[in-house]
């Protein structure tokens, strides 16, 4: 199946079992803004408890902040947004339609990258166990002279980016051949700049009204907190911050679900250290963070390191870890050196010192910054993408399945009597109000048992216990694998212990401590 198919149903089927919906859809919508439905959010607090437990349970230097969304707008000057948060746009003329610049030359790279590929993969199967894929590449003509192409395409757009040369950002659409996905047509309109942040005002009269901004990112509320952390918690370097909060972009070029929205929620931590010493902490949070994300079991190969070609202005190194979504490999967090910029910024434009004493080295500095930042949507997509599987059975029987791992699944357990009379109901519902305090559950009587084994794998619910004729005589129950959809009987004093051991968030975290 092709993966544009793939997405499309993994769309569909977050709709129809309650995971998102599109904001306002009984006023036609709003664009590029969702609501969580009640699987979604469900899954969404998990995500979030595994990120920020991971940040402040095991490690005893990082602690947490909730900053507000409102912030002086000075703030926004001083970190650079005012007058650099923006996106380069082109517009196609036949179409009408408008594109970041930069996304469509990365998709270009994309395409030949997809082309040697799979001209590596006819190979592999063609030579089988002989194949040398390193050998096939730096040989083969057709793989190379794609490789030269793309080389070539890269070397002049991440020159183009470090430049902030719009104008040759055009001439490579134009000399790529870059059609509109549109209109098929290369009537290109000049790429300009669009900041992309939300302004509003604050004050009860015109007059006295300050023009402030919706947050862009949630970064800077914690550089301006990082001295009041800092003494009240009596921290010392190297030390982080975590948050999570809520972020605001008027992305004009907003799109692929969930991907790319208008408002957003992030998960940021910012790690205070010596200079000098930043370089080996980014190093050390790449390889933290990959290890998070591969702990909840999607496949190694799913992952991978994209480094920038433009560095930001405020950064000395930048890289993010992209993740295999239906439409190709795609950030789901970066990881930034973003130097002592954002500390020496608000230290000038606020006229207060933001120096830490560093008692070992008996002197005072700006300490610089490494960021991991991950797009708490984002995450939730690749999750999504990586669980959705369409199994055929024995018998000719399909399912839709949703594989999240267990720890994070919304619904850990079902809990199904076998049919709803001969007391079979009251015995579940007992059951059901012993173990909802202990993880969520679901109870459901509902048509045949088949039909509930189907919408509990929809909505990716790890375990089924079914009460049956059996359990009124013995206090057993099925328990059933929603992976392997094998049952095996266990007593009902059992249960908790069981869907535990294989639920509870610590089991995950204990794979990265």
């Amino acid at each position: 199946m092709a993966q544009e198919d793939i997405f499309k149903k993994i769309v569909s089927h977050c709709k129809e079992y309650g995971f998102v919906f599109p904001s306002s859809e009984i006023y036609d919508g709003l664009g590029a803004v969702y609501d969580y439905g009640q699987m979604g959010v469900e899954l969404k607090n998990n995500i979030k408890k595994y990120w920020w437990d991971s940040m402040t349970l095991l490690h005893e230097n990082v602690v947490g902040i909730d900053s507000a969304i409102f912030m002086h707008p000075t703030i926004w000057k001083a970190s650079g947004h005012v007058d650099a948060f923006n996106d380069p746009l082109i517009d196609n003329k036949d179409s009408k339609k408008r594109y970041r610049a930069d996304v469509l030359i990365e998709e270009y790279l994309a395409k030949i990258d997809d082309k040697i590929d799979k001209e590596v993969e006819k190979a592999a199967k063609r030579f089988g166990d002989s194949f040398d894929e390193k050998m096939y590449r730096e040989t083969n003509p057709r793989v190379l002279e794609n490789q030269q192409k793309r080389d070539e395409v890269h070397t002049r757009f991440a020159k183009a980016l470090n430049d902030s040369n719009l104008d040759d950002l055009r001439q490579l659409i134009v000399d790529c051949e870059i059609v509109c996905p549109i209109s098929g047509s290369r009537n290109w309109t000049e790429v300009r700049q669009f900041n992309l942040m939300f302004a509003t005002e604050m004050g009860s009269t015109s007059d006295g009204a300050m023009k402030v901004y919706l947050r862009p990112e949630t970064a800077q509320g914690i550089f301006v907190n990082y001295l009041n952390v800092q003494k009240t918690g009596r921290m010392k370097i190297p030390f982080g911050i975590a948050q999570i909060g809520k972020a605001f972009r008027n992305e004009i070029v907003a799109r692929q679900f969930i991907f790319r929205m208008r408002e957003f929620e992030q998960m940021e931590m910012q790690f205070f250290v010596a200079p000098g010493t930043e370089l080996d902490w980014f190093e050390y949070w790449k390889k933290e963070r990959l290890k998070w994300h591969q702990a909840l079991g999607f496949g190694e190969q799913n992952y991978q390191f994209h480094d920038h070609d433009k560095l930001a202005h405020y950064a000395n190194a930048a890289t993010d870890i992209e993740f295999r979504m239906p439409f190709g490999f795609k950030e789901v967090e970066g990881i930034h050196s973003r130097t002592d910029f954002d500390l020496a910024q608000h230290e000038k434009f606020s006229g207060k010192k933001l120096q830490y004493f560093d008692p070992e080295l008996n002197k005072s500095y700006v300490p610089y910054v490494v960021e991991t930042s991950i797009g708490v949507d984002r995450m939730f997509l690749s999750v999504l993408s990586g669980s959705y599987c369409e199994e055929t059975l024995d018998g000719g029987d399909t399912r839709v399945v949703l594989k999240i791992p267990a720890s994070i699944a919304p619904v850990k357990l079902a809990i199904l009597p076998l049919i709803k009379k001969d007391g079979l109901a009251e015995k579940a519902t007992e059951i059901w109000n012993d173990l909802k305090f202990s993880f969520a559950c679901q109870y459901d009587e509902k048509d045949s048992i088949g039909k509930r084994y189907r919408r509990q794998d929809a909505i990716g619910t790890p375990y089924c216990v079914t009460i049956d004729h059996q359990t009124l005589e013995d206090n057993t129950v099925t328990v059933r694998d929603r992976d392997t959809m094998e049952q095996k009987r266990v007593t009902i004093s059992e249960i908790e212990k069981e869907i535990s051991l294989k639920t509870d968030i610590k089991h995950l975290l204990k794979k990265l401590s």
